[in-house]
Order: structure tokens, then sequence, then C-alpha cells
């Protein structure tokens, strides 16, 4: 409160009505370790923003976060909805005109998009956030260079492709704004994140596929000689504009999604813009063979770690246990690899009623032992040397009800659906989304969120533009990789989700998804009656694939009970 009453007494002092407070950092990544948006509101959710007048807040955010932001924020915070309702719905227009916004933290596109032209934005240079409290890790880590044999393809090789995509469109130079993009083009990674290992960096590439890099200069010491590319100068974030003075040119293009303002206003200062969404989001999109068979290791050596935690916990029949030590637990299976790096996202570790939360995270105010009754839904992933895993599996310890079982199966049903589509047929993501929620539709139930996302190769776990949800329009292709993973939440009781990671293969000229995630699924929670035929032939030639795949990397017990789950 202290923080919130700071912030409107700069607000006043600006002659501001309003501020926004956004969850990204200047860099738009998922996760950063600078999060104003939680600063203010205590809303621990990875996308959000807040709109602070000077007697009324408002916290706008998907349907992932409902119940979580009235737990985090509701006290202080009028929780608001989106895409439903937007803040030019909202803001009265008459006691709201100025607001205020940093000009590095938004895109002209997400200005738009939410307040239209009803008020007056207003760019303030320096965050009024940081103005108050500003807590910026001082650990500086080096970036580091990916072998080829690893990504399966070079440098030099990525540059050509995305040459070649911008001359075709007639353009001299491209602005690559968005961290993961310049990671994946130049096949290095770093530290600079929580859970992600993209190194906060940006590029320029002219008509002459010259490379001009921005970032920390003593973070790339050891990456100056490694990257395999000649043509490439590196450059602190502060020397941008210089560069550009430099270049001799007339165009820029620009990404619609990362480029913020500050930047799109620099460049349009000196050059044309084309503003539209950077080649590289459909580029990496594409997993070569290489990626694809280090991903299947990757998950193989995961779901092997997750096995293993599932025979424990059910096993152990004393529930002392809570869901911080669970989260603990599993996270001691996964450092047994040598290849295990870290979380690729904060652990969903829920049971009972907290298992509802869809993005829930246990701390010691919401930590609860586990009782014999609870549903327990554990979402989590890792970031390996060579891949990245996300993956969900909901558990009962005690014989469920007929009501959860049905409702589980229902969910399983959806999840198989969404494996066994004909992508022949039906390729784009809102198409499949439908299937995914089919079975749940029949008794009138329904999900808040997407039922897949698009992952990255040892880089983000949530990647564009692939995704497989209501919303979502772009054609599925051969190499990408979605998660699978409908579920059903009831406030206050349970919480149910499966995901498994899948990818796209042609096998005999037919496209089909083929299962990455190798953990088996709880069969105390599946109703028999309700699966056909065809589902269980799938169930069962999936959990076999499972066993054959991870069963070398388990003791005795462990094979024992996960032959038994076939």
């Amino acid at each position: 409160m202290k923080t919130l009453f700071k912030l409107k007494k700069l607000i006043k002092n600006q002659n501001l009505d309003a501020y926004i407070v956004p969850k990204n950092d200047e860099f738009f990544g998922e996760y950063a370790f600078a999060n104003r948006l939680k600063t203010i509101s205590n809303f621990s959710g990875s996308a959000g923003f807040a709109i602070i007048t000077l007697k009324l807040n408002y916290l706008f955010i998907d349907g992932r976060y409902l119940i979580q932001s009235k737990m985090e924020s509701g006290k202080n915070y009028k929780i608001i909805e989106i895409p439903y309702t937007y803040p030019n719905n909202v803001l009265n227009c008459n006691k709201v005109k100025r607001i205020g916004y940093d000009p590095k933290l938004f895109t002209v596109s997400t200005l738009e998009r939410y307040f239209g032209n009803k008020f007056q934005l207003i760019s303030i240079k320096r965050n009024l956030i940081d103005l108050i409290y500003f807590e910026q890790k001082k650990k500086r880590n080096f970036f580091f260079t990916m072998n080829d044999k690893t990504v399966g393809e070079g440098a030099s090789s990525k540059i050509n492709r995305l040459h070649k995509i911008i001359k075709k469109n007639n353009t001299d130079n491209i602005f690559v704004s968005a961290p993961e993009n310049v990671a994946w083009l130049l096949n290095i990674r770093g530290k600079d994140n929580p859970n992600s290992p993209i190194p906060n960096s940006r590029l320029i590439m002219d008509k002459e596929r010259k490379i001009y890099f921005f970032s920390d200069l003593n973070k790339i010491k050891r990456i100056k000689k490694r990257i395999n590319y000649k043509k490439i100068k590196f450059y602190s974030f502060e020397e941008f504009y210089d560069v550009l003075s430099k270049i001799n040119s007339s165009n820029f293009v620009i990404d619609k999604l990362t480029c913020s303002i500050y930047y799109q206003s620099l460049i349009a200062s000196k050059f044309i813009i084309k503003l539209f969404e950077d080649p590289i989001y459909q580029l990496k999109s594409i997993k070569n063979k290489v990626e694809i068979e280090n991903m299947k290791s990757a998950h193989i050596k995961d779901g092997a770690a997750l096995t293993k935690f599932l025979y424990w916990i059910k096993q152990d029949k004393n529930f002392g246990f809570d869901e911080l030590f669970l989260e603990k637990k599993l996270e001691r299976f996964r450092k047994q690899n040598k290849d295990y790096i870290y979380p690729s996202f904060n652990t969903i570790a829920g049971s009972g009623p907290n298992s509802a939360i869809i993005h829930y995270r246990s701390s010691k105010n919401t930590n609860r032992q586990i009782k014999k009754n609870d549903i327990f839904l554990c979402d989590s992933g890792g970031q390996y040397k060579f891949g990245t895993t996300d993956v969900t599996r909901t558990v009962c310890f005690k014989k469920p009800s007929k009501r959860i079982k049905n409702i589980f199966t229902r969910v399983l049903k959806g999840h198989m659906a969404v494996s066994m589509n004909d992508l022949n047929k039906i390729k784009k993501g809102y198409q499949i989304d439908k299937k995914a929620r089919a079975s749940l539709g029949k008794i009138n139930l329904d999900y808040g969120h997407g039922t897949g996302h698009g992952v990255g190769f040892f880089s983000n776990v949530h990647e564009g533009p692939q995704a497989i949800s209501k919303f979502n329009s772009v054609e599925l292709k051969e190499g990408m990789i979605v998660s699978n993973e409908p579920g059903y939440y009831e406030e206050g009781k349970f919480g149910i989700r499966i995901e498994n990671l899948i990818y796209i293969k042609r096998d005999k000229k037919k496209l089909q998804f083929k299962n990455l995630t190798m953990a088996p699924i709880d069969k105390d929670l599946i109703e028999e009656k309700l699966l056909t035929a065809k589902e269980k032939e799938y169930l069962f030639k999936y959990n076999l694939e499972v066993y054959n795949n991870i069963s070398k990397f388990l003791n005795k017990n462990e094979r024992r009970w996960l032959l038994n789950s076939i």
C-alpha cells in the first residue's frame, strides 16, 4: 500500500490522471527478474497489466488468472478480464484523460488496442515504479554459443534464410527486437531471465547481411570469436542511435509485437518504417530433424524423473508432505540428470482447492498439506542442454468420486482427440481446440485457457505463432511443437489438467501429431466405460511407448509400477 500511495503522488505531480504498469520488462519476455507489476499489486501471474488512477486501481488479466488475481490483488484492485473488456470500456474518459506510460514497455499496437483514441497518452521517460522501488539483479552472467550439431543449423545459414525473406519484401534493414529471435538466429543463449536461457540482446541486419549486435558488452566476451559469422559488430544498447546514423539506406522492418515505442520513434526519425511480424517467429517455429531428436532425448530423461516422482508420491501412505515439499522433491529427481539446468517455468504443485487455480504457485501463505481425498495437479518442466519440457499430470491418492472420474475422463478424451486429429484435414489451432472441448461440452463444462501453446528448443517454454486456441488461425506445419493440455477447474474444490508436448511429423505423406512427453497417466482416475475402442487402443499404445522409452532409467519397483499402468 505504501508503494501505491507513493505512485499516486508521482502521478499527480506529473499532471496525470492515471499510469499504466505492465508485467513485461523492456525486452518483452514472459519471465524477467524485474517485475514492476508484482511490486505494486502482488500479482504474480505471467501476463497482465494495471492502471492506477488517483482514486481507483484496475488489474487487467486473462481467464487463466481470474481466481489467482482475486486472491493476490483483490483487496486493492478491481479485477477485469481481457479480451472481453478493455480499458477504453472501463475508464471514464471525462475523469481520466491524461494517462502516462513508459515508452520502452509498450508497442504502438498494444496501446491502440487497449485505449483506442479516447485518451491522451503521455510518454514518461523515467519509469515511475523505478523512482519508488526497483530491485535490479546485479549478478552478471556471460552469454554462450550453441554447437551447430546441437541446433542442426549454423548462424550463417539462418541469416541467409532471413535475408531472402527481407529481400523479397524489398526492404533494406530489419530490427530484431525480440531477444528470443536474436538467440535463435545467432545460436546463442544466456542467463538474463529466470526459467528461459534467453540473452537480453537486439540486432540490426542490413541489406548486405551485416549484423549490428546490441547487448551488455561485459556479457559477450566469451562469444565474440565463437559466433560462426564474420560480418558482425558488437555495440552497447546506448550506442543504438549512433549506429542508426551510420546506416545509409531508406527503410526498416520492425516487429509489431516487440518493437517498443521508444525504439520505433528512434528508427522513424531517420527511416521509412515497415511494420509487421518478425519472420523469425515463423522460421524458428519449425524445428529441424536435429532439434526434434534432441527434444525427444530431453523428454525421455525428463519423463523418467517425473515417473520416479509419480511412483514415489503414489506409494507414500503417510501424507505428511505439503505442496512446497513436493515441488522440491520433483526438482531433486530432475537434478539427478547431469543435463538438467533449471525449471522451464515456476512449478505448479496444487492440491485440493489450490489445483483449481490454473497458474497456481505455492507459497508460505498458500502452502497446504496433502490429504488422502485430494486431487493433486502438477504442471512442471525443465530446461535441458538440448531441449525444453513442459508436462502436467493429475493424480489421486484414494478412490475418486464418480463425478471426478467422469470429468477426468472427458478431459482425457479431449486430450486424445487432439493427438489423434487428422492434420491433413484440420490444420488450424482454433479448429483443433473445438475438438479438445467437445467431450466436456456434452455436460456443459469448459476451461478458461487455450488448449495448447508453441514451445521453443532450449528457449522459451511458450512460443508463437502456433497455438491450439479459440483465436489462433496459424496453420500447423511439420516440425512445429505444441502443448496439448485441456483441463477443468472448479473454484474452491479441484482442478484437472493433462498435458503432453507433441510435434508434427509427416509419415507416408500423412501429417500427424507425435508425443514428445513420456510419462504415465493416472489410470485410477479413468472411467473406462466412457472411452471408445479407438481411444482405449491409443491409450494402451501411448503407455507402452512410455514404458519402452523410460523403463531402463527406473529401478525394479518403479518398472513394475509403470508396467501395471499400461
